[in-house]
């Protein structure tokens, strides 16, 4: 009659803790693989983020915590932005100051972070910032997030770089003096 017991290869990987021989268990291809894929997603988010950044969010060991951690730094930053200026404005409307609409949107567009740059040259130099209200100027500027934030084509931002170069050297001059 033949042995029924399980083979086990002689080779087993062993650890002294505490003085004590202790077998490791061998771990699984998959298993490995899991946690490649873990530590290749934790890098690949830290590579996207910009140099400034990289120290901020290396603390965060997993994947799932650092994206968390990076969607609340900058996600919805737009609508943070928004959100904190009109709750200002409505504070100074109790108190009976009134800030121009121009004023306003100006510096809505100057607190939005660099990424929004493109978009906030463009949108300084329109002609109805005058007049245009800071909730249809935060749905216009909504309208770009995607882009803002990395997901868009590349086509979109080929598209917006032509539209730039096509405006007058006086508006961008006056464009980089007010920034």
């Amino acid at each position: 009659m033949g042995d029924h017991r399980k083979w086990y290869p002689t080779n087993k990987k062993t650890k002294t803790i505490d003085g004590k021989e202790t077998v490791i268990p061998p771990t699984s291809v998959e298993k490995k693989a899991q946690i490649r894929a873990k530590l290749k997603a934790r890098s690949t988010l830290l590579i996207g983020l910009p140099n400034k950044h990289q120290l901020k969010f290396n603390s965060y060991k997993d994947a799932k915590t650092l994206m968390h951690a990076i969607e609340n730094r900058f996600g919805e930053v737009i609508e943070k932005t928004y959100e904190r200026l009109e709750k200002l404005i409505s504070q100074l409307e109790r108190h009976g100051e009134v800030i121009p609409q121009e004023d306003i949107n100006q510096k809505f567009l100057k607190s939005l972070s660099q990424e929004w740059t493109m978009h906030t040259i463009v949108w300084r130099n329109k002609p109805d910032i005058e007049t245009l209200s800071l909730d249809d100027l935060f749905n216009n500027l909504k309208a770009y997030e995607s882009e803002v934030k990395g997901t868009s084509s590349s086509t979109t931002n080929s598209h917006n770089v032509a539209f730039l170069s096509s405006s007058s050297t006086n508006s961008a001059t006056r464009t980089i003096n007010v920034a």
